[in-house]
């Protein structure tokens, strides 16, 4: 995969097509067509196990899917590529998990500085350097020599983004990252994402913080059952849903 500036620019940053995805039988993703353009930031929505986080996972290619296609940056994300091709492909698009996913045994510095080393081929200390800026971006700078176990839930998940950001990606992924924290935690990672927002990333997440939703989003994706049954505004979605579902899920939530 180019990085070059020569590469293709597609005016969407991320574009999803006729993309289905199953495990045996179960359809866990059915027909789904959707588009993020560049600067914007997208919320998907919906019930537990409607096929949000496998959605998110196919964008840069946690998950396989079975037909259609995804392409970043006019890019095909499926298509057939060495590993070395899907690590760099990976590198551009950031992606904060649920739990973390720290390397326990190096240092938080370590932790954040590692894939700018062994993937680009940053010098370690210009890697080093950059991760020092990043944990104070994060509010993290006493932090750097600690261990992830020595750091609450929530520094963890902030660390995990700053990780994300070392390799200066242009689209980050979030999948549920407050869904494993206290809640006094939560709002410590949620103020990270919104000044990520103000910035202008490019950002797609899945939360079930509706409040940041309401905040943040410039779209949200109501998705139940494998498949986008609204595209809104926050506006548009949380005082005039369209969809009978959607309707259901904010009446289930105010209840």
């Amino acid at each position: 995969m180019s990085t070059s500036a020569n590469e293709p620019r597609d005016p969407q940053a991320i574009r999803i097509s006729n993309v289905c995805k199953s495990y045996g039988q179960y359809k866990v993703l059915k027909d789904i067509s959707a588009e993020v353009s560049r600067g914007e930031v997208v919320v998907i929505c919906g019930p537990s196990g409607s096929g949000k986080s496998t959605l998110i996972r196919t964008v840069n290619r946690l998950e396989e899917i079975n037909s259609g296609s995804i392409s970043f940056n006019g890019h095909d994300i499926h298509a057939p590529m060495r590993t070395k091709e899907l690590n760099l492909l990976r590198s551009r698009i950031g992606f904060v998990f649920q739990n973390f996913n720290l390397f326990p045994h190096l240092s938080v510095l370590d932790n954040i500085a590692m894939s700018p080393i062994r993937v680009k081929g940053v010098p370690a200390a210009e890697a080093r350097a950059k991760a020092v800026k990043l944990l104070e971006r994060v509010g993290l700078a006493d932090k750097q020599n600690a261990y992830p176990g020595q750091l609450s839930g929530g520094q963890q998940q902030r660390v995990a983004i700053a990780r994300a950001l070392a390799m200066e990606p242009p689209v980050m992924l979030f999948d549920e990252p407050t869904s494993a924290l206290d809640p006094e935690m939560v709002g410590e990672v949620l103020s990270v994402m919104k000044s990520l927002a103000s910035e202008g990333m490019t950002m797609l997440c899945v939360t079930h913080e509706m409040g940041f939703a309401r905040d943040v989003a410039d779209r949200i994706w109501f998705i139940d059952a494998g498949q986008i049954l609204e595209t809104a505004t926050p506006d548009e979605f949380f005082k005039n849903p369209q969809h009978p579902r959607a309707q259901r899920f904010l009446a289930d939530l105010r209840h």
